[in-house]
Formats: C-alpha cells, sequence, structure tokens
C-alpha cells in the first residue's frame, strides 16, 4: 500500500531527515520549500500525508494550512506540524486549525515515523509488492456490519467491479474469516456494541496477516466523534452513511493500491482513448490527472501518436472537468500528439458559457474521432 508524503519546509537538511526516516517504508516522498510549492503539490498529487514546517518564506506554515483547510478537495489530507516553537500557545492555534499532530524540532526519526505511522499505514518494502494490482483485478473485501440491509448495500453498490464482498456480523466471524482468507481490505461498523469496532481494530493489528491491510470505518454521517476516533485510533478512512459508492470505490482503489489507469486509458488501434466518466467528482479527477503524462508518454514511446478525448458519457460541465481537459490538451501539445474531442450534444451547449470553451469542437462518437484523425493532417489540432 504505496503512500505519498509530502514535506514542505525550507531547510533541506529536515527534507534530507525526512527522506532518510521513510526510506526503509514503501512510500513516496514529495519536496516543497515553501507554502507556495506545498500546496501545488498537494493539489497535483493528493499525498496521504503532509508534514508542514511552520516557519518558512514565501507563505508560512499556519497559511499553507489555512488554505488546506478551505480547499474542499484538500481539506481532508491529514497534517503533521513540524515546529521549532514549542510553546503551549502556538502549539494550541495551530491544533485549533485541524491538524493530526506536531512534532517539535529537532526530533528523532524513529519518532517522526512513529507519529506519521498513527496516521496513515507504512509498509515495509520487505512486505511492499512487487506490482501494483490493476483496477480490473479480482479483490477480497470483508464487511463487518452486524445489519444484514447495510451489507447487501455495499454489494449491491460495488457489483459492477470484480471485488468480491463478504459480510459477517460479529468480530469473532472476522477473525475467523481472516485467519482463512486475509482479505484485501476490511470495513468495520463503528456502531458495533461495546466499542468492538475498535477491539477488533487492535486485534488486526498485532495479527501479521492483516497488520498492514487498509481497515475503514463505517458510521452515519452525523456521528462526528465516532469519526475522529477512528481516524485518531488509526483507520485508513471513516466512510459516512449514506454511502457515496463512487467515492467509497476510488478510495478503496487508493488504499489497495491499485492500478486505475486501465479504467480511463486504453490502446485501442492507433489511438490513445481518454475516457471521462459520466459522474466527475475531484477524486475521479486526481486519478485521472495523476496517470495522464505517463499514460500518452507510454502511448508515444509505442508509436501512437493520436488520441481521442471522450467526453460523450459526461453528465454535465463544471470548473475541475474543464481544467482537466485543458491538462489533457496542453499534454497532447506538449508530447507532439494529434487529438480531437467527443462529446454529447448536453456538453457541446455547455462549453458555449464558458470562455476557456466555446471555442472547442467535438466529434459525435469514437467512429467518427477516429476517422477524423486518420484524414487530419500531421500535428492538426481541433480546438
Amino acid at each position: 500500500m504505496r503512500h505519498k508524503i509530502l514535506t514542505v519546509d525550507d531547510s533541506k537538511t529536515v527534507r534530507i531527515i525526512v527522506r532518510k526516516a521513510f526510506k526503509a517504508f514503501d512510500c513516496e516522498i514529495l519536496e516543497a520549500a515553501n507554502g507556495v510549492e506545498g500546496l501545488a503539490l498537494a493539489a497535483k498529487e493528493s499525498p496521504a500525508l503532509i508534514l508542514l514546517d511552520v516557519t518558512m518564506p514565501v507563505m508560512d506554515g499556519v497559511e499553507m494550512l489555512a488554505k488546506l483547510k478551505a480547499d474542499p478537495a484538500l481539506k481532508g489530507i491529514p497534517v503533521m506540524m513540524l515546529t521549532a516553537e514549542g510553546g503551549r500557545d502556538n502549539v494550541l492555534k495551530i491544533a485549533k486549525m485541524g491538524i493530526r499532530d506536531y512534532i517539535v524540532k529537532p526530533f528523532k526519526e524513529e519518532t517522526l515515523v512513529e507519529k506519521a505511522g498513527r496516521i496513515v499505514e507504512l509498509s515495509s518494502l520487505a512486505q511492499a509488492p512487487t506490482k501494483a494490482k490493476s483496477i480490473f483485478d479480482a479483490a477480497t473485501v470483508l464487511v463487518v456490519e452486524d445489519k444484514p440491509a447495510i451489507v447487501q448495500q455495499i454489494q449491491d453498490g460495488l457489483k459492477h467491479t470484480p471485488w468480491k464482498v463478504i459480510g459477517v456480523a460479529t468480530q469473532g466471524e472476522a477473525c475467523e474469516f481472516i485467519a482463512k482468507t486475509p482479505p484485501d481490505l476490511i470495513v468495520i461498523s463503528l456502531s458495533l456494541a461495546n466499542e468492538a469496532a475498535f477491539t477488533l481494530f487492535r486485534l488486526l493489528r498485532a495479527n501479521p496477516k492483516s497488520k498492514t491491510t487498509p481497515v475503514f470505518g463505517l458510521v452515519v454521517k452525523t456521528e462526528t466523534t465516532l469519526q475522529q476516533q477512528a481516524l485518531a485510533a488509526g483507520f485508513f478512512a471513516v466512510i459516512a452513511k449514506p454511502i457515496d459508492f463512487i467515492d467509497l470505490e476510488g478510495r478503496m482503489a487508493k488504499a489497495m493500491n491499485l492500478n486505475t489507469s486501465e479504467r480511463y486509458f486504453t490502446a485501442d488501434g492507433d489511438f490513445t482513448v481518454m475516457q471521462i466518466p459520466e459522474s466527475c467528482s475531484p477524486l475521479v479527477i486526481g486519478e485521472i490527472s495523476s496517470h495522464m503524462k505517463s499514460q500518452f508518454a507510454a502511448a508515444v514511446d509505442a508509436g501512437r501518436n493520436k488520441a481521442i478525448i471522450d467526453a460523450h458519457q459526461l453528465k454535465g460541465l463544471h470548473m475541475g472537468v474543464i481544467k482537466l481537459l485543458l491538462q489533457a490538451m496542453q499534454t497532447c501539445r506538449e508530447l507532439g500528439v494529434r487529438y480531437t474531442l467527443v462529446g454529447n450534444p448536453q456538453i457541446v451547449e455547455e462549453c458555449k458559457g464558458f470562455e476557456d470553451t466555446r471555442s472547442w469542437s467535438f466529434q459525435n462518437s469514437l467512429a467518427e474521432a477516429r476517422e477524423h484523425l486518420s484524414r487530419a493532417p500531421a500535428l492538426a489540432e481541433t480546438v
């Protein structure tokens, strides 16, 4: 389960120490020297954890933290503050803004790793998988929930995936199942009687077979205390009921370290097709964006220099989608890839209402797009 950890600190020495501290673990360390760079990297890479210095030039840590918490797409990223200012008043001020933990410099590497390990699951490189699994591979999801209707909802909501969802009602049944068939991901109802969810979580972390398995908590949206308690205990994520299954699927794929690129990018003869799904949440946009450059570059390397950006399934246009499409077109131009857009009548009409999109032209189908690119002159662009 590979995580991205972003360290934002103007001290190169501190950044080196952070990189060295996590060298033995299966994680990618991203670096920024100030809050401006940190915000840009956070938006681009969606890290699992941000290690944020307080005192920096250009934009300090407190200002960056405030901007993170004000951004709906970034506010959920856990933040640990690194500060040389260990005074009680300063720490309390920062804590009220919504941080998961803090550490006072200078610090020991093992202390940093121990605190970070309470927030994200750190897997030893010795345990790391040699190859990431695809979103189309089979996986087992264990749901520990004493309400059969909720288990059925999850099974129905994920039935289009290749994942097998197994429901059990008690802690004992869960332990018995895990002993026989360790699942790829576990969802536990936080509403189980006698705090059984937290007892089970501790047992899972003490069991070598499930020590690094991502665990989600499940609870009604209004139970904020239970949500905070679960995140503090080390649950990978908390899912609120009623369940948003698009969000759940994306978060599960991320937790299981599944390669999601095949969902959005496919090879079709001489063409690369980038598929925009009908519902484009910030998580989906982030996924597509993270794969885009590498997928188009790999296509060029394989001899495919024509791309179809297919938005015909899209139900509506918003700024996130517009930025994504602009990024795709810019990437194609940088790589010398000829491209065209496929849309539907609603998207074509909505494009007329935005200055950035009103000049865009669309093909009506994939077949039309293939024909258009096949007869288009070299390096021609359609928008």
